[in-house]
């Protein structure tokens, strides 16, 4: 299959999407053929057996062995068929090659946290090289969500308290969605993200400044409105001071809320920071406790950055 798609299938840009669309195509085909040689035959029996008078008898011919035989060991041989070429498929998208590149991938309401072993961290984007193996172990922080990314044909379920794992070997250099296909609450919709695939220059050098928390030349406000789209938080957090799944930003730094236990706080450095890394700690009034926490996501100055931008935005 080439990399423009088909009207069932989207473009194939994994090493695996080519086995899985010519098994797909291979039972589509097979059950267009059969289905047209059952109508053929219906359509020719109705013709032939078609009542021709009022005295006319049935055959008293009521089975026949060469038919029968037929029609038993065809199907049987392409059952077996695809048996054993899905089994091998199987095991192709399941076992990752031994010298794959291996990226942390933790699913939670509602985006995606990719954790790489230099110690980068990546929301909503997974970022990898082009021609490489990549190997992801996947996990939930909260419900069960499923890792789909249709150009590549992989997808996995993603549960809490456990892992699992899913490979793929990009072709192509480009932007590929990636989708949450498990129901999983109010934003299920909204948890997209993006697999980038870069050429192997363009990704060594993403990885050397990814492992850095604040660009160079780049103010904490500047790099706090950065991380606001990059870290998810425009998944429920609105800066324009509409109410979404959680409390906006805009005009939230220095005002007083109440909380869910009817206490009252002062929205200061502290509350933001606490908030960022225990949210379930104190939940404002009139909002659900789905916010996750970012710990081992967001590094100190990051959250500095955000709390930067978060000030910027007051009334």
């Amino acid at each position: 299959m080439g990399n423009s798609g088909t009207f069932h299938m989207p473009p194939a840009n994994s090493t695996i999407a080519g086995d899985v669309d010519a098994l797909f195509y291979f039972i589509f085909y097979v059950s267009i053929a059969l289905f047209l040689i059952v109508i053929a035959f219906t359509t020719y029996f109705v013709f032939k057996y078609r009542r021709r008078g009022e005295q006319q008898l049935t055959s008293g011919l009521d089975h026949n062995i060469k038919l029968e035989i037929l029609w038993t060991v065809i199907p049987t041989i392409l059952v077996i068929i695809v048996f054993v070429w899905g089994f091998k498929t199987y095991l192709k998208m399941n076992v990752a090659p031994r010298n794959a590149m291996e990226i942390k991938a933790t699913g939670q309401k509602w985006f995606w946290t990719f954790d790489y072993p230099n110690g980068a961290n990546n929301v909503n984007d997974l970022v990898v090289p082009v021609g490489e193996p990549v190997k992801l172990l996947l996990s939930s922080q909260d419900v069960i969500h499923s890792f789909f990314v249709p150009d590549f044909r992989i997808k996995m379920d993603v549960l809490p308290n456990r892992y699992t794992t899913a490979w793929f070997e990009a072709v192509n250099v480009g932007e590929y969605d990636i989708y949450c296909t498990e129901y999983c609450g109010k934003g299920h919709s909204e948890m997209l993200g993006k697999v980038k695939v870069l050429s192997q220059e363009d990704y060594a050098a993403w990885l050397e400044k990814s492992a850095v928390d604040i660009p160079e030349g780049m103010s904490l406000e500047e790099a706090g409105a950065a991380l606001y789209n990059d870290k998810a938080c425009i998944t429920c957090h609105t800066v324009d001071g509409s109410p979404g799944v959680a409390p906006s930003f805009k005009g939230t730094f220095g005002s007083t809320r109440i909380l869910a236990d009817g206490s009252q706080v002062v929205v200061d450095e502290n509350y933001l920071r606490e908030s960022m890394l225990e949210p379930q700690k104190k939940v404002v009034q009139g909002f659900q406790p789905v916010m996750p926490t970012f710990q081992g996501v967001l590094r100190d100055r990051q959250i500095d950055a955000l709390i930067a931008y978060i000030k910027s935005l007051k009334q």
